[in-house]
């Protein structure tokens, strides 16, 4: 680590706003370790685009296995039928840096569940 600041600082007045502002500046998500607001930003911008507000990909950085029991966990809800197979897969996952971003850069989202409803083809016995 240098000591330096990587890019630039930017002060938002609220965490909706923090959201909105790395939502506008990105054009892919990765999470690091991290806490409570890394799981809750991760699941949001997931979460748009299950609803079909992006298309940017999504991904976990695995350090060390830190997620393990986060990804057992999205694992046991698909297959308890909370979450559906394809919003599932919206949230990609590797332990190396590299794979990850290759995954990101092949990514492609499914169509939202918006987009399913209209097209009457969304199972209403499957959530999210």
């Amino acid at each position: 680590v240098s000591g330096k600041t990587v890019g630039k600082t930017i002060v938002v007045r609220d965490m909706h706003s923090r959201k909105a502002k790395m939502f506008e500046e990105a054009d892919a998500f990765i999470a690091i370790p991290g806490g409570l607001g890394t799981l809750d930003e991760t699941i949001e911008i997931s979460t748009w685009q299950q609803l079909g507000l992006h298309y940017k990909p999504v991904g976990l950085l695995n350090i060390n296995g830190y997620f393990d029991k986060f990804v057992e966990f999205l694992d046991h809800a698909t297959s308890e039928e909370f979450i559906r197979p394809a919003s599932r897969a919206i949230l990609l996952e590797d332990s190396d840096p590299a794979a990850l971003i290759d995954k990101l850069l092949h990514y492609e989202a499914p169509p939202s569940v918006i987009k399913l409803a209209k097209d009457g083809k969304l199972n209403p016995n499957i959530r999210g």
